[in-house]
């Protein structure tokens, strides 16, 4: 059972989007010639700007932009307001911490400091660590109590290492699934592959949908992937949206939802991200997460966070 524990952590935890933006209504029209071997459902504006949708499913595939800006995070100097809420089974807060953070950077070196630190409930166990898991790995992945130093953006392979300890590897994983959401995760019990919404098997059971968009009046492709009805409990990515800049495809919002339920665990994620542009470099400026999640012989674990950071 621990390693069901540890590889379903990869699920249940950390973010993509604010945003509820205007939907233009247009012609809806069908993509059966692309090398995705799929249907893509695609807007008027979509079509008539000659759109290959084989090169777009590869570029969403392979995109190193979003990963490469949480990378970045690490390298500038930042503040953030941070907010973690326990809830109890009726929504009420049984638990919280909240905090104003400021990343410094020196020496090719980044640590934080605490402004200001609030606790509510027993977001603490006695001896100091924290007793819910998902604030650990939240600490683990945005809080340096030490430096941390000699880190780069550099993304070529970067996603495909990790140390030996317990944190290194929920971080690994949890790079696979926010980072490169609808690929394979292998070793994942119970599940059968059905992270793998491209897959031959998965993607069936997905509507595919390209429109145009704009996000704060920037222009974008905005990719939606939902289940087809009647599908909806036979998969695991109850939506995943993403918006991509359409000047070059960089990421500028992601909203992910995601459930699943068996004997021996369930979860039910919402993660929103959104990104900024500071100096030429693409960041994340708002992280918020709302799950509620359960492994057998582990207390079930409803957890709400958002961070809001400023460069």
């Amino acid at each position: 059972m621990k390693r069901y524990r540890t590889r379903l952590f990869q699920i249940a935890i950390v973010p993509a989007i604010l945003l509820c933006l205007a939907y233009r209504s247009a012609a809806q029209v069908y993509d059966t010639n692309s090398k995705f071997r799929y249907p893509v459902e695609l807007d008027a504006v979509v079509i008539k700007s000659g759109f290959d949708v084989d090169a777009f499913i590869k570029r969403v595939r392979t995109d190193t932009t979003f990963y490469k800006a949480f990378r970045s995070l690490h390298l500038v100097a930042n503040s953030a307001e941070n907010n973690i809420t326990v809830l109890d089974k009726k929504g009420r807060a049984t638990a919280s911490w909240q905090c104003q953070t400021k990343q410094e950077i020196k020496n090719n070196c980044r640590i934080t400091r605490f402004a200001q630190e609030s606790v509510t409930g027993d977001f603490y166990k006695r001896n100091g660590d924290f007793r819910y898991y998902t604030a650990e790995l939240y600490d683990y992945l945005f809080i340096a109590r030490k430096p941390v130093c000699h880190e780069n953006d550099i993304v070529a392979g970067a996603m495909e290492t990790h140390g030996n300890s317990r944190m290194e590897q929920h971080k690994y994983e949890l790079k696979q699934l926010i980072f490169n959401p609808g690929s394979r995760i292998r070793g994942v019990p119970f599940m059968g592959d059905r992270e793998g919404i491209f897959e031959e098997g998965e993607r069936d059971k997905y509507e595919f949908r390209i429109r145009m968009d704009t996000l704060d009046g920037i222009a974008c492709y905005r990719f939606r992937i939902t289940p087809k009805k009647g599908m909806e409990h036979k998969v695991i990515y109850d939506d995943l949206t993403t918006w991509f800049r359409a000047s070059d495809y960089a990421i500028l919002a992601r909203n992910y939802s995601l459930s699943y339920h068996t004997l021996f665990y369930d979860f039910d994620v919402d993660m929103r991200v959104r990104t900024t542009v500071r100096n030429g470099k693409l960041l994340p400026c708002t992280i918020e997460y709302d799950g509620n999640w359960h492994v057998f012989t582990q207390n079930r674990e409803r957890v709400k966070f958002k961070t809001t950071i400023f460069y």
